[in-house]
């Protein structure tokens, strides 16, 4: 059992809640059995370690299982281990590490994908991975996160997409211009997401949002820059019917994602 909190290869582990200590070497922490499942039966070469406590290797024998199934091999740890790894306060006993995913927009776009979303600018650990969770559940084919948003990799946002980071293209760490114009060259409508843009619905009443296209989203607090929002072909609004000030940034990505996929699966 590995049950020294202070050992180089326990303390090797919890530096990777630090970007730059993630960006050195190209791994991160994935906490908590329902997030190692998914990258254990979606990507399980990814896998470079998996610490399970006791307690959770009891609990959670399929995981045991499927890391067997893919040749990766099961550390059992003590409690006061796994919480000095894990990011969270109150960690479930399972820790796995796993190597970047390195995903390009050309290799996203080699395969004809037709419903995209791009988040520039989005700081919120939170709002990233539930919107990639979101995406994944819309059958979204990519999320593009440009370089001026927070680390696809923090831990806060692997945890807050469920596993669905395992499932769904993630495309990071790229330039908003660049990747808009390679958008509309491949005959992608870019939307932004604004306020004051055409009501989503009279864009859904005009069929247009059928065709291939991608959902651009800025900032939580401030939204799109007027000259971010220029970079898209058409800025369109999510229609408020009560006397809310404003939606969220994740509520309003989940309306425009399943608006778009019930026109694409009617």
């Amino acid at each position: 059992m590995l049950d020294n909190p202070r050992s180089p290869k326990v303390r090797a582990v919890a530096k990777l809640a630090k970007k730059q200590r993630r960006l050195e070497a190209g791994l991160f922490l994935v906490e908590g059995p329902q997030a190692t499942r998914e990258v254990l039966t979606f990507r399980p070469e990814l896998v470079s370690d998996i610490f399970l406590t006791p307690a959770a290797r009891e609990k959670n024998p399929d995981l045991v299982e499927l890391a067997e199934q893919s040749g990766r091999e099961v550390t059992v740890a003590s409690d006061a281990v796994i919480e000095q790894m894990a990011d969270t306060v109150t960690p479930q006993g399972v820790v796995a590490v796993a190597r970047y995913l390195d995903v390009s927009l050309d290799s996203v776009l080699a395969t004809g994908a037709s419903h995209l979303v791009v988040l520039h600018e989005v700081k919120d650990p939170g709002n990233v991975g539930n919107i990639i969770r979101t995406a994944d559940a819309a059958g979204v084919d990519a999320v593009i996160v440009t370089a001026d948003s927070v680390d696809v990799f923090n831990p806060k946002v692997v945890r807050a997409t469920t596993g669905s980071i395992f499932h769904i293209p993630v495309v990071m760490g790229v330039d908003l211009a660049v990747t808009l114009e390679s958008l509309k060259a491949a005959g992608v409508t870019i939307f932004a997401a604004d306020a004051d843009g055409t009501s989503l619905g009279q864009v859904r009443s005009e069929g247009g949002l059928g065709a291939p296209l991608a959902w651009l989203l800025g900032n939580e607090a401030h939204g799109l820059s007027p000259e971010d929002e220029l970079l898209a072909d058409r800025t369109v609004s999510v229609p408020m019917f009560g006397q809310a000030e404003s939606l969220s940034l994740q509520t309003a990505a989940a309306i425009c994602m399943y608006e778009a996929a019930f026109a694409k699966n009617s």
